[in-house]
């Protein structure tokens, strides 16, 4: 991979995996659209790692704060809602590890050469955050998530394995329909994608070291992981300031705009 292809793709990862707009679709579409090669593992490794690092770096006061709760709540039973909360995540967690686990590999198969049904689950699921958008009751903060609520979305969480649901977008998606205002269904989105990223990046640094780095693959390697990383901490700070006062119809256009764009592509192709 060329150092312009890193750096696109990298910054192209550190927006779409924080925006409600699926990386994946785009990491498949894009590359398919300009004939550009498919990325590798290595490649892979760095978009994993930087948007890891953008969410450890905004979000480090709420990563201190939750180990913090965590273990004032084994002292005290974990009877406030803070201390429970770092248990909510890790529950909610567990359905997309596992789902992750098992089924990333096949779905990646089934879809990378199928722009087709990325651009529908694009459409499909830019609706269906739309509908979440307009009749979520948006009443409750993060201090009213309880485990009912953090499996739900932990379950939902899974269906972002499919390119083009979007994790970020799902996850808001079904907070907002359990009555969640949208700041906090975007910040609940992005502390309950910290444990599944970081086991990603794990997973695959781990695939990475047992084969060792292509040569001429790491220049590459460390821009998508700067890109990534850079343009994933903007994205971060963006989301969560357009949520405080704005709907999410602008990602709902966008969506139905690159989905309905790629079906006209094969459709007069």
């Amino acid at each position: 991979m060329n150092p312009l292809h890193a750096t696109v793709l990298g910054a192209l990862q550190g927006l779409t995996e924080i925006l409600p707009i699926s990386s994946s679709a785009h990491l498949i579409l894009l590359p398919w659209l300009l004939g550009w090669p498919e990325s590798g593992l290595t490649f892979d490794v760095a978009l994993h790692v930087g948007t890891l690092i953008a969410l450890c770096l905004y979000f480090h006061r709420d990563i201190a704060e939750l180990v913090v709760n965590f273990f004032s709540g084994v002292s005290t039973g974990f009877r406030s809602s803070a201390s429970r909360l770092p248990l909510y995540l890790i529950a909610g967690t567990i359905p997309a590890a596992i789902a992750g686990k098992t089924l990333e590999e096949p779905i990646e198969a089934l879809f990378r050469h199928n722009p087709a049904a990325i651009a529908a689950l694009l459409i499909g699921f830019g609706l269906l955050l739309a509908l979440a958008d307009t009749i979520g009751s948006k009443r409750w903060r993060m201090d009213r998530i309880d485990l009912r609520t953090a499996l739900i979305i932990g379950f939902a969480q899974c269906l972002a394995l499919l390119p083009g649901v979007s994790r970020s977008g799902i996850t808001i998606t079904a907070a907002l329909f359990a009555g969640y205002g949208r700041d906090t269904a975007a910040r609940f989105s992005f502390l309950l994608s910290l444990p599944i990223v970081a086991g990603a990046a794990i997973l695959k640094l781990g695939h990475l070291f047992k084969h060792g780095i292509p040569a001429g693959e790491l220049q590459p390697m460390l821009i998508g992981i700067a890109t990534s990383a850079v343009i994933g901490y903007l994205s971060i700070a963006l989301l969560l300031r357009l949520v405080q006062r704005h709907s999410l119809y602008p990602f709902v256009w966008y969506r139905l705009l690159v989905g309905g764009t790629v079906l006209v592509y094969l459709f007069v192709k």
